[in-house]
């Protein structure tokens, strides 16, 4: 396996783990963003305010997500099995 071939399946692996991982964490980004607004606006310093929805934001997507989570990771791993011998020899 030359040098090239390994930089190249690295490149892929990090921009499937991106795509997989965008969504939680623009959702959970935005999430904190607006409870920390809300936060500052009525002077609520508690910290159950924000892990509490954040948590369950995260959760919900991860939920509802599951099957273009799975979706893409098969592919991938289709992929990958699919050019196997390329990578073997």
């Amino acid at each position: 396996m030359t040098p090239d071939l390994v930089a190249e399946l690295l490149r892929q692996l990090m921009k499937e783990a991106l795509i997989l991982a965008a969504p939680v964490l623009i959702a959970a980004a935005l999430l904190s963003f607006l409870l920390s607004l809300i936060q500052t606006l009525t002077s609520l310093q508690e910290q159950s305010l924000t892990s509490v929805p954040r948590l369950a934001a995260v959760a919900l997507i991860l939920l509802v997500g599951m099957p273009w989570f799975l979706g893409r990771m098969a592919a991938y791993t289709r992929l990958l099995l699919a050019d196997l011998h390329r990578y073997l020899g």
